[in-house]
């Protein structure tokens, strides 16, 4: 197994951990679980580290087209959003309904386009 290999599946585990904890979560119900608020939180945060070293490794091995800058900024912002959403929510006593759809949609569209990301980058080796 190569070592973009295993970043691959790290990044997988991530993505795993974090909805399985989002829907832990969700299921306990408002006002959330502090443990799992956290343990939410910081699996997410743990991601995001290991994604952006490992976009950083990945890119240094082949340099980064235009497409994989798009592809990078685009995954950036997804992330974002998706983090702005998760505070709110667990911010906020009641949720707006548009805030809550985001939060829902966002972390899919987010694990979507890391995927493509990589892919792209494991491509340009």
């Amino acid at each position: 197994m190569t070592i973009t290999t295993l970043r691959i599946a790290g990044a997988v585990l991530f993505f795993l951990f974090i909805i399985l904890s989002g829907f832990w979560l969700a299921k306990s119900g408002k006002p959330f679980n502090s443990g799992i608020l956290t343990l939410h939180k910081l699996i997410s945060i743990g991601a995001v580290v290991f994604l952006a070293i490992t976009i950083y490794q990945m890119s240094k091995a082949s340099g980064l087209s235009t497409v994989d800058i798009v592809a990078v900024v685009v995954t950036g912002v997804l992330f974002l959003i998706t983090i702005i959403t998760g505070g709110l929510v667990s911010a906020l006593k009641t949720t707006p309904p548009a805030i809550l759809r985001t939060h829902q949609i966002t972390p899919w569209l987010t694990t979507l386009s890391t995927a493509v990301t990589l892919i792209l980058l494991r491509i340009g080796k």
